[in-house]
């Protein structure tokens, strides 16, 4: 593999199921080192994705490429890729170190070289004295471990891991994550990793493929995804949202405008307008986070931004924050998230008014108003 070709590259990748197509033209170029999710919900179409690079499905359309070298109708076991699955999938009558030596076996390497990579393996998810364990000895966290040595001993080309952490408790997961990701990074590996939680998503990957009926609806850093998603389902799916439907109206200067939903007309700016492309009188949406929007009272100086009446529904404590939810008066819900200590008195019932900048609001096409 030359520098500078990708790790993986997937061109017009498809595939059908009768006449369901669950995955339809995929493209997607990896570099080298990258740690990238397949992020969407149940069905979209990534872990179809996935169990083609790997060899496992057959695509019906499209190229696979690794390393430059097209995969398509390279069988499995010759494509070099490591594969960490949800259930671990380890051998029950071997111990840890005779699973994390099994690739290498199949590989035909000597006995000594074998021993050194499995001992080198082992240290590497910090389990060096796990090795004589059954996976029936080891909890669900050290069998996830192993199975993540076992995919990486033989040095893969690609480390494909499908909702590896899936089975695990919240903090169990939470420190996985940080551990797989140290040893990818260790090793230099190319990870393709598949998951439907947003956060595990965020916190792990240099970019994100955000999956919809089978496409790829956005791809980027989870900072762009989270602050400038450019779909309404994007939008949705990464985080919690407040959508505010409307219909946009030019101002016919600025290149800006403003979201039309009686009684309301909130200001759009002209960045979010241009990077849309959404034209004037087209049904669009405007996207502000929960954390971006400020409750004050009805009666405070309207200091310039947007702004809409709602009255607090419920009052939730979450620790580190306070949780508002919200209704419009026509019924839109509204949600709003600040610090636990700068939430003012708020309760349910309370009329407020929701504040929020222009820039803190981002404009995508709707089709549904």
């Amino acid at each position: 593999m030359t520098t500078d070709q990708p790790a993986l590259s997937l061109q017009g990748l498809s595939k059908r199921f009768g006449e369901f197509t669950a995955v339809d033209g995929i493209d997607l170029d990896v570099n080298r080192g990258e740690f990238i999710t397949l992020l969407g919900p149940s069905g979209s179409g990534k872990t179809t994705t996935l169990r083609m690079i790997a060899g496992f499905t057959s695509q019906d359309g499209g190229q696979i490429h690794i390393g430059g070298e097209d995969m398509s109708r390279v069988p499995p076991y010759r494509r070099e890729v490591g594969m960490v699955f949800q259930n671990y999938a380890l051998f029950p009558h071997m111990t840890a170190a005779q699973n994390i030596a099994f690739p290498l076996q199949m590989r035909h390497l000597g006995r000594t070289e074998i021993g050194e990579r499995v001992r080198e393996a082992l240290a590497l998810v910090r389990l060096e004295t796990f090795g004589e364990r059954y996976p029936r000895q080891l909890s669900g966290g050290q069998q996830q471990r192993i199975a993540l040595a076992r995919a990486v001993v033989f040095r893969p080309r690609l480390l494909l891991m499908d909702e590896p952490l899936g089975a695990l408790d919240k903090k169990l997961r939470e420190a996985l994550q940080l551990e797989i990701l140290r040893i990818s990074r260790q090793l230099g590996a190319t990870v393709i990793y598949v998951t439907h939680d947003q956060e595990e998503a965020l916190v792990m990957s240099d970019r994100i493929a955000i999956f919809n009926h089978g496409r790829i609806e956005q791809l980027g850093i989870g900072e762009d995804l989270y602050e400038r998603p450019a779909t309404l389902f994007v939008a949705d799916f990464i985080g919690e949202s407040n959508i505010f439907r409307g219909r946009f109206a030019t101002d016919g200067t600025t290149g800006g405008g403003w979201l039309m939903r009686e009684p309301w007309r909130w200001r759009v700016g002209t960045a979010a307008a241009e990077r849309t492309g959404v034209a004037d009188g087209d049904p669009a949406a405007l996207v502000v986070r929960p954390e971006r929007l400020r409750i004050v009272a009805v009666e405070t100086e309207d200091r310039g931004g947007n702004a809409a009446e709602a009255t607090i529904t419920e009052v939730l404590y979450l620790g580190s924050s306070h949780k508002f939810e919200l209704a419009l008066p026509d019924g839109t819900p509204a949600v709003v998230r600040s610090p636990a200590g700068d939430v003012g008195d708020w309760h349910p019932g309370d009329r407020v008014r929701l504040d929020w900048s222009v820039d803190d609001a981002v404009l995508v096409s709707d089709s549904v108003t």
